[in-house]
């Protein structure tokens, strides 16, 4: 592709297609060339370098999360809506759930979904400090629930670029983590029923349950329960991220 019909749209969108199936070891200007058909070089008349691009990528991916209107369908359907959108944004970009330990994200997408997010839990009650707690807490527990497959998928490329099968290893570690895991009575008791799965698996809809409860935990908060006292709690960025990587 001639340098001066590519744009920046496209280039950020094969990078995102990259990302998604080699990982954020995979990302280069070389791959990245190739794929559109352009050379390395040319890459870099609309992107400053890796780092810049990973960025806007980064970026676009939050336009993926629904943003329902609050007062439409009301304050907990809309944090349930945009709750259950992020988690199904980053299990699709595990590399972003990785990139936030060494980037620092911004941009105007993920500006507009961390506006709207306190915009639901102001519509809910909560103002200030309370709603920026509110938006932080949710977004840690989806976050959370994440970073187990963002690992796994890390790990299974690395084998494969090393030449190991990197099925059966992680088969071969599940079954002695199973093994140890049976001379524990609890654990042992579970992995004996008849719909047991593998000692790492998490139950069946471990992520809808959590969020549901924690939305009754806030939803308490507004009827009345006591806040935790300020000097027990530490501020939360706005955006409702675990660190200012993820900011």
């Amino acid at each position: 592709m001639p340098r001066d019909t590519l744009t920046q749209e496209q280039i950020v969108r094969t990078a995102i297609e990259l990302l998604d199936e080699e990982g954020l070891d995979g990302l280069n200007m070389r791959s990245l060339g190739g794929r559109l058909g352009t050379a390395a070089t040319a890459v870099y008349w609309h992107v400053k370098n890796k780092d810049n691009l990973i960025l806007l990528a980064g970026d676009r991916v939050w336009d993926e999360v629904e943003l329902p209107d609050p007062e439409a369908v009301g304050w907990r359907a809309a944090a349930t809506t945009m709750a259950t959108g992020l988690h199904a944004m980053f299990s699709r970009h595990p590399w972003l759930v990785q990139a936030f330990g060494s980037h620092l994200f911004h941009g105007p997408g993920k500006a507009r979904h961390d506006d709207h997010n306190l915009a639901v839990y102001e519509a809910a009650g909560f103002d200030g400090t309370r709603a920026d707690r509110a938006a932080a807490t949710v977004f840690t527990f989806v976050l959370g629930n994440v970073l187990g497959a963002s690992a796994a998928a890390s790990l299974a490329r690395r084998l494969s670029r090393d030449g190991a099968d990197a099925e059966a290893l992680i088969q071969d570690t599940m079954a002695k983590a199973t093994e140890v895991a049976m001379g524990f009575p609890r654990l042992r008791t579970r992995l004996e029923t008849p719909t047991a799965t593998d000692y790492t698996a998490a139950p069946d809809r471990t992520f809808e349950f959590g969020l549901q409860v924690l939305l009754d935990g806030l939803e308490g908060r507004l009827s009345g329960l006591p806040e935790p006292r300020d000097d027990t709690v530490p501020a939360s960025p706005p955006c409702g991220g675990v660190s200012r990587r993820a900011v």
